[in-house]
């Protein structure tokens, strides 16, 4: 079995880290996690230090020859789903998954206006802004996702597609911000909400993202 190390970013502010992290845990695999501090002008240089990239996360694979290392939260998610089949990253059904992949994708691609307007604050409660049209619709768009998803998949595992899937991880870090900026749901949402919240994974990345807060690392 091939050695892992997943580089992230700073735990309170790292929405694309989480979903990476997420989907590393849900393998069960073991692996060694390196935690670059974000914002800071040093940043670029120290993930360069680690590995040839710019950016976290990524995930470095030793295995027979080179090492391999992968870069952008779907690409690990997809890799981790191909070299972990029996982790069913992705849901079995065809039709399940094609929703699944559509939806994970168009969170990568985009609501760039909601990641603007609600930035990740992990660990933190702050007012609700002011949101402008574009945020609404965005909010409204992801809820509809949400919503479709579990009335056709979401079967007694109270996931987006039954059970635990990349899809739940790309929208996880918007279920934070969600709960950090007290953005008001449907009943059935709010449910899902907090099933994704409760999760041991996401527990321990908040108290990760509380101690960093604690020491002043962000």
């Amino acid at each position: 079995m091939p050695r892992y190390t997943l580089i992230v970013g700073t735990k309170q502010w790292s929405s694309w880290s989480l979903r990476a992290w997420l989907a590393m845990r849900a393998t069960g695999a073991e692996f060694r996690e390196v935690t670059v501090r974000l914002r800071r002008p040093e940043t670029r240089a120290e993930i360069r230090r680690l590995a040839p990239v710019d950016q976290v996360p990524a995930l470095q694979i030793e295995a027979s020859g080179a090492p391999v290392t992968v870069f952008d939260s779907l690409a690990i998610c997809e890799t981790l789903a191909e070299r972990h089949a029996d982790a069913q990253l992705w849901p079995t059904d065809f039709a399940a998954r094609a929703e699944a992949r559509s939806i994970s994708a168009a969170m990568h691609s985009g609501f760039a206006a909601l990641r603007e307007s609600l930035s990740m604050e992990f660990a933190r409660s702050l007012p609700t802004p002011e949101l402008g049209s574009e945020v609404e619709a965005e909010i409204a768009a992801i809820q509809n996702f949400w919503r479709g998803a579990l009335d056709k998949y979401g079967g007694s595992g109270g996931f987006l597609f039954d059970g635990f899937s990349i899809a739940d991880c790309m929208y996880a870090p918007v279920v934070s911000r969600f709960r950090t900026y007290g953005i008001a749901l449907d009943p059935v949402l709010d449910a899902y909400c907090d099933r994704i919240w409760a999760l041991p994974a996401m527990q321990d990345w908040l108290a990760a993202a509380k101690a960093e807060l604690e020491s002043g690392l962000c």
